[in-house]
């Protein structure tokens, strides 16, 4: 996956209120974003949400941190905090903490929304009054809509639609929120049809410790994004048992081939799957030890309820209702992914991760 060059274009903010949205500073402290003083809106004050903040308040950005519960956001109002979702850093003077999702978006530049994918829909709702065809905006959420079957990009596009054409990108990537908000180095992937707005996408939140790749390839970037964590889920399991590396290699392997199946079946690059939002993102996510999801499969592997793990967190994993509707839409294509469907049959119809080890194991013999 290329780095595409840097180049000025049409102010992509043509029609906007804030004239600083096309404002080169030469005198940046950062050499990989030229770019400062953009508004950039925040909807969702989740881990990950938290840690983007920051990287957009570090890149010289006046950020509004918009958290669903009016509860959340007088805490982070009074504590300059996230002490509940991301402890121990303290809210530069640039992030406003919000509740009314109006006061959020009002003249926003750049709108990143980083909620359950979930909740995708209702948020995009929630901002239907109050969004503007000028704005541009990044989605970092994950995951496939269950009761349509849509990636991120189709549910944001089908709220918008009878009012504007949303300049959309997809964010993905490898990226655990407590590293990077300890400005740990990373490395991730803003995708979108148009390549201009990817680049703005770029040009605002890369830092020289948060590098941010372009690509063009929304649908499997958010493929990728999606199944990962059901294969987290997976590899969990496999950990769990008290299975090897071998067990864990050989499942993580043959998920990334049903993420790529399922990828090129949607009109994705098969190369995709090999960059950021693909591969790396499915190494960190199955191996990591701040996997949500890696841990509800772990905790399977060791024989708990899933009922029970997921009462121990506040956090989503993602993977769990992902797996109901990966599992929907490979059936209505005709796409092979039995990893998917063995941990759809793990979360949702009682079955054992020893059976699925055994079932995955016994399966006919073919070519790779």
């Amino acid at each position: 996956m290329g780095e595409p060059e840097n180049r000025q274009k049409n102010n992509p903010f043509a029609g906007s209120d804030n004239p600083q949205s096309a404002i080169r500073n030469p005198q940046s402290d950062n050499p990989q974003s030229a770019i400062r003083n953009r508004e950039v809106a925040i909807i969702g004050a989740g881990g990950w949400g938290t840690a983007l903040a920051l990287v957009a308040a570090r890149g010289g950005h006046r950020v509004r941190l918009w958290a669903h519960s009016a509860e959340v956001a007088s805490l982070l109002r009074q504590e300059r905090e996230n002490k509940i979702y991301l402890p121990g850093f303290t809210f530069p003077d640039s992030v406003a903490p919000t509740g009314p999702i109006a006061e959020a978006i009002a003249g926003a530049e750049i709108v990143l929304t980083v909620m359950p994918s979930h909740a995708c829909r209702e948020v995009y709702t929630q901002m239907l009054d109050h969004a503007r065809p000028q704005m541009i905006f990044i989605n970092a959420s994950k995951g496939i809509e269950v009761e349509t079957g849509m990636r991120m990009e189709e549910v944001v596009r089908d709220v918008l639609k009878d009012r504007f054409e949303p300049r959309y990108v997809s964010l993905s990537g490898p990226s655990f929120a407590l590293e990077v908000a300890k400005d740990e180095p990373c490395a991730i992937v803003a995708a979108s049809r148009s390549s201009e707005w990817a680049e703005v996408a770029q040009e605002t939140l890369s830092t020289n410790r948060f590098r941010v790749y372009t690509n063009s390839d929304v649908t499997g970037v958010e493929i990728g994004g999606a199944i990962k964590n059901v294969m987290a889920i997976a590899t969990g399991a496999v950990n769990g048992l008290g299975l090897g590396y071998n067990s864990a290699a050989a499942l993580v392997t043959r998920g990334l081939a049903e993420m790529t199946r399922l990828a090129v079946r949607l009109g994705g690059r098969a190369e995709t799957m090999a960059g950021l939002a693909g591969l790396g993102d499915l190494v960190l996510t199955c191996f990591g030890a701040l996997s949500r999801n890696r841990r509800v499969g772990f905790e399977l592997g060791r024989g708990r309820k899933l009922d029970e793990i997921i009462a121990e967190t506040r956090q989503v994993a993602e993977g769990v209702k992902t797996a109901r509707s990966a599992r929907q839409l490979a059936a209505r294509l005709g796409v092979e992914m039995p990893i998917t469907e063995g941990v759809y049959q793990m979360l949702y119809e009682g079955k054992s991760p020893r059976e699925l080890e055994i079932e995955l194991m016994e399966r006919p013999l073919k070519g790779e």
